[in-house]
């Protein structure tokens, strides 16, 4: 790899990394006159979705960028899925697969908590998904869990509170269990 490819998969990664994570930097550097990018405010758009229950970035040791949402059920999943930014997003990916019976098909609505991760790792421009007017992608993921019973919880947890776990230990303690 040339210094000068090396400098242009990096400046990509800052790119796109600066559109998820820093919206207040991207959107003091985005023109006047462009359309409005729906990447900038994106974790806030989910948090605002009627049903979700927290929303947290991150990024890889591989260099994948992060989201995951937490929805109180399958409705509120939905909702954020037929969402006007949602649907913008999926049109400038070109729309993707789709599912003879719908989004969701196979996830029961059993009222219980789905937790979405969207993931996304930059390529090199010539290695993306043409005309998506983002940065170029070369994976870009959506998986959807449900919590399973039990687990523990010190200090903390990952999944907001509102997210019930059946048989979830929970202890206010920050030290580990077992160490005094």
């Amino acid at each position: 790899m040339t210094t000068q490819t090396m400098i242009r998969e990096i400046a990509a990664a800052l790119l796109l990394a600066g559109l998820i994570f820093a919206p207040g930097v991207a959107a003091f550097a985005q023109a006047p006159e462009a359309p409005p990018n729906p990447l900038l405010n994106l974790p806030k758009v989910i948090q605002a979705t009627p049903g979700c229950l927290g929303v947290e970035t991150a990024m890889t040791q591989s260099g994948k960028m992060v989201i995951f949402a937490w929805f109180e059920n399958k409705k509120a999943a939905l909702a954020w899925y037929y969402s006007q930014t949602h649907q913008a997003l999926m049109k400038m990916m070109g729309g993707g697969p789709s599912r003879p019976r719908g989004p969701m098909a196979d996830v029961p609505d059993d009222g219980r908590p789905i937790m979405a991760i969207a993931s996304v790792m930059l390529s090199r421009p010539q290695d993306g998904i043409p005309q998506t007017g983002l940065p170029p992608v070369s994976q870009i993921a959506i998986e959807l869990y449900a919590p399973l019973p039990g687990g523990l919880a010190a200090g903390g947890r990952f999944a907001p509170a509102a997210v019930d776990v059946p048989g979830l230990l929970i202890s206010s303690s920050t030290t580990a269990p077992g160490s005094k």
